[in-house]
């Protein structure tokens, strides 16, 4: 598990405490969520540096801008209102 000293970037409100081999945990504004990567799979395959570089535009949106993840604080406290769907629509033949 690796535990960070210093959060993501200077952002107030945020901090990105613990990462572990099945997600993460996030602190905001004194309190904690655990972002599955099986919820939230943008970030499995992330670098550490990335997940903890995560900012605070507005108090009910997150965005990690090194991978170009934005989420509110509702698909955070409550993913299951949120399934990822997959649209073969769009995607190109090769």
């Amino acid at each position: 598990m690796v535990k960070s000293n210093k959060g993501g970037a200077t952002t107030t409100g945020v901090e990105v405490v613990s990462i572990g081999k099945h997600g993460f945990w996030l602190n905001l504004e004194n309190r904690e969520f655990f972002l599955a990567f099986a919820e939230f799979p943008w970030f499995a395959d992330a670098a550490v540096r990335q997940i903890l570089n995560v900012r605070m535009p507005s108090p009910d949106h997150l965005y990690w801008p090194d991978l170009d993840v934005d989420l509110s604080l509702e698909a955070i406290e409550h993913p299951e209102r949120f399934p990822l769907q997959f649209d073969p629509s769009h995607v190109n033949a090769g």
